[in-house]
């Protein structure tokens, strides 16, 4: 009998209509700590849920807006691993055989745009957009125009000031991240619920299984037909529902499950 990691391997063979769905524990790999992870220094004191509503920004928006200034610019400084390399290859290899894969992402940073993926759904939105707070506009932000290094330690004397809107006399910048308390953004949701009722195969990686909606979407793909396959170190409560369950890290079973495919 073929083992999960011959069954892994077989799935992405025959598979022609892909949803990869990923988490923290994707991004872990290139060395981005979790949300909860990244509470360090100054940040210890908070719980991340104090940082990340409209309430706290408008309460504090030095605060708030330095510590998403400090994570994109972590973020920065880390390169893609090789599972997202692999990923964008294996878009562009299904694009040519007439097939198709989508990245639907639960993970705030670009990775796996620098890894190759095209078109990805951002579900939680984006560290690297931004847009304002009141009179909700896009706008450009550089954070390494800030100054700020990844392993910089703060306290209450140096946060930055929050950036103005360039469009309206009111209003401040805010991250394009998907804060507690709002709905994720519609367009990208939709357009995951649509790839996922046409897939034939749902990679579900790093992700811990807990967030809602986000979490319920493996169960759209299958019940519409999909296999489902889970990539996570640390199983979860996909586990015993996933089709097939690879006890690994991105960085080392997606190489490795689609060696044969892509090598």
């Amino acid at each position: 009998m073929p083992n999960d990691w011959d069954k892994a391997s077989q799935l992405a063979r025959q598979a022609r209509s892909v949803v990869v769905l990923s988490g923290a524990g994707m991004s872990a790999d290139s060395g981005v700590p979790t949300f909860r992870d990244a509470q360090s220094g100054l940040w210890e004191r908070f719980k991340p849920e104090q940082l990340a509503t409209e309430d706290a920004f408008r309460s504090n928006p030095s605060m708030v807006w330095t510590w998403y200034v400090w994570r994109a610019v972590l973020v920065n400084s880390v390169e893609p691993h090789i599972g997202h390399n692999y990923i964008g290859a294996w878009q562009r290899y299904l694009a040519g055989i007439e097939g198709s894969l989508t990245v639907a992402t639960q993970n705030v940073d670009d990775l796996h745009e620098r890894g190759g993926a095209q078109k990805v759904l951002h579900l939680h939105g984006s560290l690297h957009q931004y847009h304002c707070l009141d009179c909700h506009k896009a706008a450009a932000f550089d954070p390494a125009h800030t100054g700020i290094r990844p392993d910089q330690q703060f306290h209450r004397d140096n946060v930055l000031s929050a950036v103005d809107c360039p469009h309206c006399d009111s209003g401040l910048l805010r991250p394009g991240v998907v804060w507690f308390g709002e709905s994720l953004p519609e367009p990208a949701f939709q357009t995951a619920i649509d790839a996922l009722r046409k897939a034939d195969l749902v990679v579900v990686v790093g992700s811990s299984g807990l967030v809602q909606p986000s979490a319920s979407l493996p169960f759209l793909g299958q019940d519409a037909g999909a296999a489902v396959l889970e990539i996570n170190p640390t199983p979860t409560e996909l586990s015993n529902k996933a089709d097939v369950y690879l006890g690994s890290t991105a960085a080392m079973a997606i190489p490795e499950m689609l060696a044969g495919l892509l090598t």
